[in-house]
């Protein structure tokens, strides 16, 4: 097997799961793409992460290098093809999910950082610099949470979120969680929540349905100063959009663990992105 876009830790784990199987594994810090999938010739099953290019033309090279299998370590899949996998006679498995518990505590963790501003009393602490001006938040309690999704990361989200005293929105095409209606969720239009959410946290899949839904026209319906959190998928916000959102001031605080451009580092959007008011942590949210 052949672990694509890997890092050390993708490796000590790799490593220590695989001593009681003891299969050939191999490395590559490259992600994989056109140009890289001849580094999987010969091996059987392929491993890459969210950020690597598994389409049609790639699968075919991956394929006549005798790759029977591609073993995704992401829950997400939309990068792959599957209809081309299929065609090709390779399989396609995924992670079924991470620790719901995980990334719902890390949602709450970026909402309580942007709140009481811990990344900027952090930085100015350990230069020496105690004042407080700038720091000051919000109590949550009182205030509404809108919650974009409610599968099961989303409902562990809600509840946690409940214990703060919050009142609780949600939005989900499919039937209301009742586990957070009984914590007193009430379930609305996307509109609807939008425009009635202090917080905003995405907790979606990324599908062809799902693809910006947060653009500038969800934005602008958005109370004036509201904080967008998305543990979900990066193209759930259009960034150019949320650029013109936080320079102008509508949204007021934006916690990201994934965002759209994450193949390009140099991005000029994630650069604007960074200087504004807001905590970035990319794909943190996983690990236990």
């Amino acid at each position: 097997m052949i672990v694509f876009s890997s890092r050390q830790y993708d490796r000590d784990v790799f490593t220590e799961a695989n001593a009681a199987f003891g299969y050939a594994l191999q490395f590559q810090e490259s992600q994989l793409n056109a140009q890289t999938a001849v580094l999987a010739h010969g091996c059987n099953v392929v491993c890459p992460f969210v950020n690597d290019v598994v389409d049609e033309a790639v699968l075919e090279t991956l394929r006549d290098g005798g790759t029977q299998l591609v073993a995704l370590r992401s829950a997400g899949f939309n990068h792959v093809d599957l209809a081309a996998a299929k065609r090709l006679g390779i399989g396609v498995v995924r992670v079924p999910a991470y620790s719901p518990h995980a990334v719902a505590e890390h949602a709450v963790g970026l909402i309580l950082t942007l709140n009481r501003k811990l990344h900027r009393a952090y930085a100015r602490t350990r230069d020496g610099d105690f004042s407080l001006n700038g720091l000051l938040g919000f109590d949550l309690h009182g205030k509404t949470l809108g919650i974009i999704g409610t599968g099961v990361i989303g409902r562990v989200f809600g509840k946690i979120m409940a214990g703060f005293g919050m009142t609780l929105l949600a939005h989900d095409p499919g039937p209301p969680a009742q586990d957070l209606v009984a914590v007193g969720a009430q379930y609305l239009a996307l509109e609807a929540l939008l425009a009635q959410s202090d917080i905003i946290s995405l907790h979606c899949p990324l599908l062809p349905s799902t693809y910006h839904l947060i653009d500038a026209a969800a934005l602008g319906q958005m109370k004036h100063g509201a904080m967008l959190i998305n543990t979900g998928r990066g193209g759930l916000i259009d960034s150019s959009a949320l650029v013109d959102a936080l320079k102008s001031g509508q949204l007021g605080h934006l916690g990201l663990d994934v965002y759209e451009e994450e193949a390009d580092s140099s991005s000029r959007t994630i650069r604007i992105i960074f200087s504004r008011m807001m905590c970035l942590r990319a794909y943190s949210r996983f690990q236990m």
